[in-house]
């Protein structure tokens, strides 16, 4: 007995020792809230707030080099390019995602390969040839401000051991310097990411929740056909904050449940038309597409899908981006006011198409794309060997087949009537997208007397003809081909990863409806406007204990939740999103927690979920805390 009570003692002392090792690992902040926090504290050695935008490439020069990175030009032309007007916060953040600062161990591995006899230093005489001749080459200034390093430098010769010491102290320094700036300023110490409001005993839980605010639903699905259990919840996790609320949705496996869109039976006597368009993913993570304006002669009921475009050429074989989730925002310009109106959204879905049906008044509409961004993001997958676009064959060059094969899918891309040819309004939208300039009518018309053409459009011939004439002009060298292809989405193995094109069909019952892309642009300010009515009219509503001004908007369809934030205090918000207890989601952020800030009177839209695996079901679980 004596032994077994020992043992028991024992016991009690082990569960105890794990319990103090468990709650200290909840206090220490993860991965997570420290890269976020370093974030933020280099943003604010150069902004005020994290509400301000970086608007110049310098000023993204400076910001990067407060987080320690050392950004080429060549880093800083890729994300600040000529369509470039800022870039914001969340940005930043993915850049420093995807950029990482560099090693010692890599640093001393290239100066090594310079020195090849291992002597400790290198020549300034040869270290200037080397830099501003060979790979990126560095201006005459810049190695310079390399060469007047005291520390370093000595008789015409760099000691480049000491060069990287210094190099990293001052990348510490710049680090430390932001820390602490950031630590002497309270207020902005608590809104970092994921940052931990002090726990006293003494601090009761949060008050219950306060009956929650619900705008009218449009419309009501029929809840027997989903398997969804919502509801609003406060857990323990959440009761160390002033101000919290927690959101679960419980969805089921989307493969099986039966389709939420039903075509009219009568479709085939309807009039229809049909454009297809393509989403772009830029190096700084923004989404542009083309937009459509839409005429509709006379009142009628309107049915209309969208859904990725299959270029695949294997029967059975969907490409890879028809995962891609699409919908489409249909918006009215009123008369007299400057901001369009949203009229409908494409929500129903049968597999990858969704769909939208009711009735339209006369007139002129806009029809914007949108995609979440869930699942076109940046793909980090190596590429093990770069893909061959030309050959020669008897002194002649030509195109090979795996570049054949890709053109004429980049031609049914940029295709968007589906004739078969390519328009000079369609060419120009390819040129705008690949080059940033329009091809003028003299330069059209040059075109069309050097490559086929049918009824003064290029063929898809005169296509692959056109992209041979480039490759020639350069004997060979495939650069501008390469440039060519990743504007337009592809990798260095031809794969097709950073875009996805799309097919927009209108039926219309009582007239004959005509939908035509007028631009070509990121999510602008009328998208973003129109997703945010869109949560706010067919969400739950939710405010949050002590800031009843503050509400949590939360909308769910079969395959998307979305979350807005709306603020209608006179103050600027902080609000810290918590999404670790999700299981098989994806959120558009690509953070498990982040913090959004919501300036007043304004509604921001915060996040997009979907599920990891449609095959399985998913729970999303989100908790929302007001950072004082």
């Amino acid at each position: 007995m004596a032994s077994l009570s020992g043992s028991n003692v024992s016991l009690a002392s082990q569960k105890h020792t794990a319990s103090e090792r468990q709650e200290n690992r909840k206090l220490q902040p993860s991965e997570e809230e420290i890269f976020y926090s370093n974030c933020r504290a280099a943003y604010l050695t150069v902004f005020k707030s994290s509400l301000d935008s970086i608007t110049r490439k310098e000023q993204l020069c400076l910001v990067l080099q407060q987080a320690s990175r050392n950004p080429s030009n060549r880093i800083l032309n890729k994300y600040w390019t000529a369509r470039t007007k800022e870039i914001n916060f969340d940005d930043f953040c993915t850049i420093l995602r995807r950029e990482k600062p560099t090693t010692k161990t890599e640093l001393m591995k290239a100066f090594k390969k310079i020195d090849l006899n291992n002597k400790g230093f290198i020549l300034h005489d040869d270290l200037f040839k080397i830099l501003t001749t060979r790979g990126e080459k560095m201006s005459q200034e810049e190695v310079n401000s390399v060469l007047r390093l005291a520390e370093a430098n000595n008789n015409g010769k760099l000691d480049y051991n000491k060069f990287c010491n210094s190099f990293f102290t001052t990348c510490e320094q710049c680090t430390k310097a932001a820390d602490d700036k950031m630590e002497t300023n309270s207020k902005a110490k608590r809104q970092q990411f994921g940052s931990q409001v002090e726990k006293s005993p003494e601090r009761s839980a949060s008050p219950s929740s306060k009956p929650s605010p619900r705008t009218q639903r449009l419309s009501e699905t029929d809840a027997t056909q989903r398997k969804v259990d919502s509801k609003f919840s406060k857990p323990s996790s959440a009761r160390n904050y002033k101000a919290s609320v927690s959101t679960v949705i419980n969805m089921g496996a989307i493969s099986t449940r039966n389709s939420t869109l039903a075509e009219p039976s009568n479709l085939k006597d309807w009039q229809f038309t049909q454009s297809k368009g393509c989403f772009f993913l830029e190096d700084n993570g923004d989404i542009i597409s083309h937009h459509y304006k839409m005429h509709v002669p006379q009142k009628s009921t309107v049915y209309l899908t969208v859904k990725p475009l299959n270029l695949s050429k294997i029967e059975g074989k969907p490409s890879q981006w028809v995962s891609v989730d699409t919908s489409l925002y249909v918006l009215k310009e009123s008369d007299g006011h400057a901001d369009p109106k949203l009229v409908s959204f494409t929500e129903l879905r049968n597999k990858e198409t969704f769909g939208w049906k009711g009735e339209l008044g006369p007139g002129v509409y806009w029809v914007i794309p949108f995609t979440s961004g869930c699942r076109l993001r940046k793909k980090r997958k190596p590429i093990a060997k770069e893909a061959q676009l030309v050959y020669r064959a008897e002194n002649d060059l030509v195109l090979t087949p795996d570049f054949r094969s890709v053109l004429s899918d980049m031609f049914d891309t940029i295709d968007l009537d589906g004739n078969g040819l390519l328009s000079l309004e369609e060419y120009n939208f390819f040129e705008l997208r690949t080059s940033g300039e329009k091809c003028d009518a003299d330069a059209w018309e040059v075109c069309k007397e050097n490559f086929e053409t049918k009824k003064n459009e290029l063929t898809r011939q005169g296509f692959m003809d056109l992209n041979l004439m480039e490759a020639n002009d350069r004997e060979g060298d495939p650069s501008d081909l390469w440039v060519t292809l990743q504007s337009m989405g592809y990798n260095k193995a031809l794969e097709l990863t950073e875009a996805c094109p799309f097919v927009i069909d209108v039926h219309a019952e009582k007239c004959k409806p005509r939908i035509k892309p007028v631009n070509l642009e990121s999510s602008n300010r009328e998208l973003q406007r129109a997703v945010c009515q869109s949560v706010l009219l067919k969400g739950e509503a939710k405010a949050l204990d002590s800031y009843e001004e503050v509400i949590i908007h939360t909308y769910k369809n079969d395959t998307r939740i979305s979350s807005a934030i709306e603020n209608k205090s006179e103050n600027k918000v902080v609000v810290q999103l918590n999404n670790e207890q999700s299981k098989n989601c994806i959120s558009s952020r690509g953070f498990n927690m982040f913090a959004v800030e919501v300036p007043p009177k304004t509604t921001t839209v915060c996040q997009h979920v979907l599920p990891l695996n449609e095959r399985q079901d998913w729970i999303y679980n989100c908790v929302q805390n007001v950072l004082p």
